[in-house]
């Protein structure tokens, strides 16, 4: 029997992405659409969205509790093989730029009332209010934009399943009470035993204590969030909670990033093909689209990319400490693309001056050199404080281009380190290290530069991460297990 599942999402790549978050809203819900499950996704209605929909009608209005009617519009995307709901209330979403924040980086201060409205639309969608003969028996909420989704669902008769995943704990919304006195929220939800947190509501909290079902991104994450240093003061919360938490691994689009095909890359390739040759290739055409100089063009040390937003989470700091030292007793170059902190951005643009010939930046994202990177890198790092999963090495592995990761979240479930016995066993895929350092990260790529030297063992490490299966498969498989789940 067919089971109808409502995913609830607040970003869509390709429509509109700050994060992981509109990866996993576009590519998982393609892949349980194979899977015998009649998917819809309810997305707010962005400007930004609207405009990048076709096929737009109006399925119908629906009331708030505050008295608010909202409309309902369904489109499709080529992308998307799932109808797509748009919970149509411009005063709250037809604005320019990010979900989220201004233009100056600011939470928009009205963002309790946005998603608590969307989390109510979508809760009655699921609930068949439009009448339209589709009632979810599932509903998958993700992050703090839909924890109220769970939270409205608990209070009907005989209501969906409910699973939350959380993305990244770290991000949440917090209000106090005369926000939630006028978001006419029920009262009992605040209390600590449902969605009051140190004093004030947290619509993240809401979503972990309503739900049937909490899901992370990564098993190591499910872990992690448990833990004092990376639970951001929901450790306890989750740690009670820790019977219905479990961690299912993301997984990559493998269609758009797949070697063999990429329309981006000046060579394509794949693992038993002439993987060299098509690197050379590819390294040429990223360093001359950097501007980079004839003689740095032709020279073979290893190539160290990373891409990705410059942040203190993300490690780049790691990074930027680690290179000079790097670059003094090594032959190896460096290229980063990215923006984010602007003193990082501002430490990353002085090293670029400063060797010329060896580091090259680009401040700011392009999708077509994202991919090149990929390709034209010899290893990839991605030093992150904290990963909830990450995508970057899981494209680097498929890539060929080794990643160099810190032990955290995502990146420790699917890097093994290239140690004597693992490259024996040919279980090695990348180098792996511990402490949030600039120092270990530049001894780990030390350990990359010492292999790279070693062209048959270097070739066998490659292949090893080529031939893995990253795609998405194996993760809607244990989604659709935890839909069914009783």
């Amino acid at each position: 029997m067919t089971m109808n599942v409502l995913f609830a999402a607040s970003e869509l790549f390709p429509l509109i992405k700050t994060g992981g978050l509109a990866d996993v809203a576009h590519s998982l819900p393609n892949a349980l659409a194979q899977l015998d499950i009649d998917m819809r996704l309810v997305l707010p209605a962005y400007r930004q969205v609207l405009s990048g929909i076709s096929g737009l009608r109006v399925l119908g209005w629906v009331k708030a509790s505050t008295g608010r009617e909202v409309r309902i519009l369904e489109g499709s995307h080529p992308e998307l093989t799932i109808p797509i709901w748009l919970v149509d209330a411009p005063e709250l979403f037809d604005r320019p730029g990010n979900p989220y924040t201004d233009a100056g980086g600011n939470d928009w201060p009205d963002n309790p009332v946005r998603f608590a409205l969307f989390s109510q639309v979508a809760a009655s969608l699921a609930m068949d209010a439009l009448g339209l003969g589709w009632r979810a028996d599932v509903v998958h909420a993700n992050d703090w934009q839909t924890g109220l989704v769970p939270a409205y669902l608990a209070t009907e008769s005989a209501p969906p399943r409910t699973l939350f995943t959380v993305h990244n704990l770290a991000y949440d919304c917090q209000f106090d009470f005369p926000v939630f006195q006028g978001l006419q929220l029920p009262s009992y939800w605040w209390s600590l035993e449902y969605g009051e947190f140190y004093g004030r509501f947290s619509m993240l909290k809401a979503g972990i204590i309503f739900c049937d079902r909490i899901t992370t991104v990564s098993p190591r994450y499910a872990q992690e969030i448990r833990t004092t240093e990376l639970g951001y003061a929901y450790a306890d919360v989750l740690e009670a909670n820790a019977g219905k938490l479990v961690g299912i691994l993301n997984g990559i689009d493998d269609v758009t990033w797949d070697p063999r095909t990429d329309p981006h890359l000046a060579a394509r390739y794949h693992v038993n093909g002439k993987i060299r040759d098509a690197k050379r290739a590819n390294r040429e055409t990223l360093l001359k689209a950097l501007g980079a100089p004839e003689a740095a063009c032709e020279q073979r040390g290893p190539l160290v990319g990373s891409v990705g937003r410059l942040v203190y989470q993300k490690g780049i700091d790691l990074l930027l400490d680690a290179i000079p030292a790097l670059l003094d007793d090594s032959d190896a170059q460096f290229v980063i693309i990215g923006s984010g902190e602007t003193k990082l951005e501002q430490q990353l643009t002085k090293l670029a001056l400063a060797w010329p010939d060896r580091l090259f930046c680009h401040i700011g994202y392009s999708e077509t050199l994202a991919h090149q990177l990929e390709a034209a890198c010899d290893i990839f790092a991605m030093p992150s404080r904290y990963e909830p999963c990450g995508l970057n090495q899981m494209y680097s592995l498929r890539y060929g281009t080794p990643p160099v990761v810190r032990e955290t979240g995502g990146l420790a479930d699917t890097v093994e380190d290239a140690k004597p016995r693992s490259l024996a066993r040919g279980e090695a895929n990348g180098f792996v290290f511990r402490e949030a350092s600039g120092a270990a990260l530049g001894e780990a790529l030390r350990r990359a530069f010492a292999l790279h030297a070693k062209p048959k063992q270097w070739m066998k490490l490659i292949k090893t991460g080529m031939r893995g299966d990253y795609g998405w498969r194996n993760s809607a498989q244990a989604y659709l297990q935890l839909y069914r789940a009783e």
